[in-house]
């Protein structure tokens, strides 16, 4: 199979050196907030992005050196394939956060509910739009005994 190669199109600034403090999932910390720093000739890229409230962010999970195909999620003390999992251990380290755009201004994308470590490559951004990406009826397998009621899990933060 043909290789594919993927190139940041920018960094992620956030104030999370360490998994320490970071939430699992941005939304259980909503008032923390990133930047995205578009390098330059990707700036004209964010035309139009401030008419939206949220933005898909794929990013690489930079920090990760290892790849399991059974993992342990944070929430979990039960081993799980990685693909039933959000675990950053992934064969091609791809990260997905829903973030909510609070400012774009040229190359910079200021945005909350972050999710991940300062200095993430940032790979790709697309508009969120509830109408297209959510879904009814969704069944959340194992985790759902951990997102009852749409409460936060017990485990949502790193310690």
């Amino acid at each position: 199979m043909k290789k594919i190669v993927l190139r940041p199109i920018g960094i992620i600034r956030t104030p999370y050196k360490t998994h320490k403090g970071m939430p699992i999932q941005g939304k259980f910390k909503p008032g923390v907030k990133g930047k995205a720093v578009l390098f330059q000739k990707y700036a004209q890229g964010l035309k139009d992005l401030e008419g939206f409230s949220h933005a898909i962010f794929l990013w690489h999970v930079h920090k990760s050196k290892e790849e399991r195909l059974l993992t342990k999620p944070f929430m979990e003390d039960v081993v799980h394939g990685v693909f039933a999992t959000r675990s950053p251990h992934r064969p091609n380290h791809i990260g997905f956060s829903i973030v909510k755009l609070e400012s774009v201004k040229g190359n910079v994308v200021t945005f909350s509910e972050v999710d991940m470590l300062d200095k993430t490559p940032l790979l790709d951004i697309k508009p969120y739009m509830a109408q297209v990406d959510s879904r009814k009826n969704v069944g959340t397998g194992w985790a759902q005994k951990h997102l009852k009621k749409g409460g936060m899990p017990k485990r949502a933060i790193h310690k």
